[in-house]
């Protein structure tokens, strides 16, 4: 079996990044694996401790029949929304409430099952049989447009794009509050929580974060508003949002769920707890991507607007919004 380490998973230990691949397995388990030299990283022989680049090729040996097994993954028939399909790749519109990959407490029940199953018979045999088509992530109640490469190459030339920062990404929030700037730029560092480690906040040190803004409409309450981020770091605009005061509604990690309608009035406190009701998460969706065609080199935009429920609480136009202009 051969893994591609992607841009996210640069400088990750080797025996980190498998034991949350191989998630049957535990680390110790990887940990024997690379002790008994079943494991190599562009052909050589490496340490538990060895950290990953951008771009290596991990070969594992499972010849093992039980070990393999270990790995397979079931299909999910789940009714995926598909917005595109060629035969490079498909751009599909990520439901609420399902997490992109297999991970420990849930592994048959996640967008990378629903893709085995949608998808069969579109995936050259050379793709990660780990993670068939995933070439970026959206958090679990985030929802919107992904790519699902078909393909290794389509993969790489994709990966390429995302770690060049090349791809232009546009997301809509609804966020708590009345936004003071209009537009501007969110640029600082984060890293995670020492508390809640599954947590991200602006710090000293950690990794670079830049979003764009723009508001859309802002109230006395909700305000709509659209990011692009230019990196692509985890829980990017849910830490940004935090950080700027003004929460993205319903996340109950970052300060915006349903407590924070305790600061109003009980006749607001009711509306506010239905919307809560109403979404079941939070509200952030990826609505537009551009990027260049794997095969073609053509540059391409695919959007798809938000749920129902996400535009009741938030009634704006969202269908005709274009993406800003290169600087």
């Amino acid at each position: 079996m051969k893994i591609a380490v992607s841009s996210s998973d640069e400088l990750t230990r080797v025996d980190l990044f498998l034991s949350q691949r191989l998630i049957k397995f535990s680390r110790t388990n990887i940990q024997k694996m690379i002790s008994n030299q079943s494991i190599k990283v562009n052909g050589e022989w490496i340490k538990k401790n060895a950290s990953l680049n951008y771009g290596d090729i991990i070969e594992i040996d499972l010849t093992n029949k039980k070990d393999l097994e270990e790995t397979l993954l079931e299909k999910w028939k789940y009714p995926l929304d598909v917005l595109y399909k060629d035969k490079d790749f498909a751009i599909v519109n990520k439901p609420r409430g399902i997490i992109v990959h297999p991970a420990k407490g849930n592994y048959n029940k996640t967008l990378v099952n629903i893709v085995l199953d949608t998808f069969e018979q579109d995936f050259e045999s050379s793709v990660d049989p780990l993670r068939p088509g995933i070439v970026h992530r959206l958090d679990k109640d985030t929802t919107g447009v992904m790519i699902i490469p078909f393909s290794e190459y389509s993969h790489w030339k994709i990966a390429e794009q995302f770690q060049n920062r090349t791809i232009q990404k546009e997301y809509i929030a609804i966020t708590w509050g009345l936004w003071n700037k209009n537009e501007g730029v969110i640029d600082n560092f984060l890293n995670r929580n020492k508390k809640n480690p599954i947590k991200f906040e602006v710090s000293d040190t950690g990794k670079n974060a830049v979003s764009g803004f723009k508001l859309i409409k802002s109230g006395r309450y909700l305000s709509a508003v659209r990011f692009f981020p230019k990196t692509g770091r985890t829980h990017q605009i849910r830490a940004h949002c935090k950080e700027f005061g003004y929460p993205i509604f319903g996340d109950d990690l970052y300060n915006g769920g349903v407590q924070k309608s305790k600061e109003y009035s009980k006749d607001i406190q009711l509306q506010l707890n239905n919307y809560y009701s109403m979404i079941e998460g939070f509200c952030l969706h990826a609505h537009s991507i551009e990027f260049n065609h794997p095969s073609t080199n053509e540059r391409v935009q695919f959007k798809i607007d938000p749920d129902k429920n996400f535009q009741t609480i938030y009634p704006v136009s969202y269908t005709h919004l274009t993406l800003p202009t290169k600087a």
